[in-house]
C-alpha cells in the first residue's frame, strides 16, 4: 500500500506492496544523466524478451530517450531508495505526445490537451531491473494517475511497449490498438495504445 500523501509536500514518501519505502520528486534537469542510465538498464534487460535486439539498440537512441518537455512542464517524476539510488522513473503529460522521447523519429507533438474532452497521457516509466517486481512501476503509474486527476483529467491513455501490457491490463486499462513505430535504421517496434477511465482504479 501507498503511504498517505502530504498535499504540498514537493518529496513524497511511498511504501510499495512489498512494504519497500521509495521518495517520489519531480524530476530535474540535473537528473537527465541518472535517468538516461536507467532507462538503458531497464530496457536492455527487462524487455529483451519483447524486442530484437536490433529493435533495442534503435529504440535507445530515438524513441526509449529522455523527453526533456516532460521535465519541465513538471509532470516527471524520479523515485529514490532508502539509499538514494535512483529506482523508477515515469509521469503523465498535459500535452497529445503519447510516446517517445527528444531524438524520436516521428514528429512530436507539443499541443495541450483540454481536460474535459481529451485522455491525459501516462509517459515513459521504467523501472532499473535491481527493483524489478516490488511493485514500484505500480506506484510510479498510481502517482501519474493522480496527478492528472488533480489538474482535472478524468480519462488516461498510454502508449506501452509489450512488455508492459500485463501490469497495465491489471490496473484497469484496455488495449484499443497496436501500431509499430519507427526507430530508426529500418527497425519498428509494437505498441500499445490502451486507455482507461479515471474511476476504474
Amino acid at each position: 500500500m501507498r503511504a498517505i500523501l502530504l498535499p504540498g509536500i514537493e518529496e513524497r514518501r511511498f511504501y510499495t506492496s512489498s512494504m519497500r519505502k521509495f521518495y517520489l520528486q519531480p524530476a530535474t534537469a540535473e537528473d537527465v544523466p541518472r535517468i538516461r542510465e536507467l532507462i538503458d538498464a531497464s530496457v536492455r534487460e527487462l524487455q529483451a524478451g519483447d524486442y530484437s535486439p536490433a529493435q533495442i539498440e534503435r529504440a535507445l537512441a530515438t524513441v526509449f530517450t529522455v523527453d526533456s518537455r516532460l521535465i519541465a512542464d513538471g509532470t516527471y517524476f524520479v523515485a529514490f531508495d532508502e539509499g538514494g539510488e535512483l529506482a523508477g522513473c515515469g509521469g503523465w503529460s498535459f500535452r497529445k505526445t503519447l510516446y517517445g522521447g527528444d531524438n524520436q523519429v516521428e514528429a512530436i507533438e507539443p499541443e495541450k490537451l483540454d481536460p474535459e474532452v481529451d485522455a491525459a497521457k501516462i509517459r515513459a516509466i521504467y523501472v532499473h531491473p535491481k527493483f524489478a517486481r516490488m511493485g514500484l512501476g505500480s506506484l510510479i503509474l498510481g502517482a501519474a494517475e493522480d496527478a492528472a486527476v488533480e489538474q482535472g483529467f478524468r480519462r488516461f491513455e498510454m502508449g506501452s511497449t509489450l512488455t508492459g501490457v500485463t501490469l497495465y491490463a491489471l490496473k484497469g486499462y484496455r488495449e484499443v490498438s497496436r501500431v509499430l513505430v519507427p526507430v530508426g535504421g529500418g527497425e519498428e517496434i509494437e505498441v500499445v495504445r490502451m486507455v482507461k477511465e479515471a474511476h476504474d482504479s
